[in-house]
């Protein structure tokens, strides 16, 4: 799949060493077909690691689709390198607020001790959240994203796990005929990294969110509502083979108490190479929601208020 970004976009030359179709904006202004808008609202602290995640995942289905890079405005940046480049390659909502967008992506965020509401960018995102409901086709929210979406717009609150999820952790699918698991294993592996969680027991009493996938042992993982505008996945799937192992050594530099990711390096050995089990359902997931979820709903003049029904 062509995925278009500004030329001169720092993470456009690995991808494209990864043989990942990159097009620029040069070539794709020779291309007749609509590209589709995708906008992601980058919530995560290292912006180009989470840009190169994400958009390896969008590799894999045929359409071009445009990408704009979304910070909230009220969040107070303190790393200067990250500050530049949010500077160059990123938009505020305040910027995006009269467009419309095929499809949008609320990514996790560091911030799961925090209460909601104390969260600094609460307020924008709320309102970033139900600006969505009439701008965007559909909305995929990821890890803290998801449980921020799942409490704003249903009120189930997360909990606070005993200890951080943290490793590979079994899957089992449930609505097979559902398209957006279509592809998946009945069972399948994926990562997790967080310290709260959506209750599962609280979420299934929710008769507005059909739940896709989930975990005896790491709990919610996959669901939907309104016929698929909104995605929710409490999980990783768009992580690296080494994404996990970073973190863990991340934290062991900075003197935490953290165990190793379970599942996840070959005899529990942090110097074996990690072996990558979840590329595969990745791949399904993202190609699955632009196919089913954005492409073919979504209304070809993207202007006024689309009839997303």
């Amino acid at each position: 799949m062509p995925i278009k970004v500004q030329n001169d976009l720092p993470v456009k030359e690995v991808l494209e060493n990864e043989n990942i179709f990159v097009m620029d904006e040069n070539r794709a202004t020779h291309q007749d077909i609509r590209p589709l808008q995708i906008l992601i609202l980058n919530l995560m602290p290292l912006k180009e690691d989470t840009e190169l995640q994400l958009l390896r995942c969008l590799s894999n289905s045929p359409m071009q689709l445009n990408i704009t890079f979304m910070i909230p405005a009220t969040h107070h940046q303190k790393n200067k390198a990250a500050i530049s480049h949010i500077n160059e390659f990123y938009v505020t909502f305040a910027d995006v607020r009269d467009r419309y967008f095929d499809g949008m992506i609320v990514t996790g965020a560091p911030i799961e001790k925090i209460e909601f509401e104390q969260v600094d960018y609460w307020d924008e995102l709320t309102e970033i959240m139900d600006w969505s409901e009439g701008h965007v086709t559909s909305t995929m929210y990821q890890c803290w994203g998801a449980q921020a979406a799942i409490y704003h717009f249903y009120g189930i609150r997360k909990r606070m796990l005993q200890e951080k999820m943290f490793g590979l952790f079994r899957h089992r699918v449930h609505n097979r005929k559902i398209p957006l698991v279509r592809g998946f294993d009945d069972e399948f592996w994926c990562p997790h990294s967080r310290h709260t969680e959506i209750p599962l027991k609280e979420l299934k009493k929710c008769k507005d969110v059909t739940i896709l996938a989930d975990s005896e042992e790491a709990g919610f993982f996959l669901g939907m509502a309104d016929e698929g505008r909104k995605i929710f996945v409490q999980g990783h799937p768009e992580y690296d083979r080494l994404t996990l192992a970073k973190e863990y050594r991340r934290d062991l530099k900075k003197g935490e108490n953290i165990a190793l990711p379970k599942n996840y390096f070959p005899n529990d050995n942090p110097d074996e190479k990690p072996v990558l089990r979840w590329r595969a359902t990745s791949a399904a997931l993202y190609a699955n929601w632009i196919n089913y979820y954005i492409y073919q709903i979504t209304p070809y003049e993207m202007y006024g208020t689309p009839d997303f029904r």
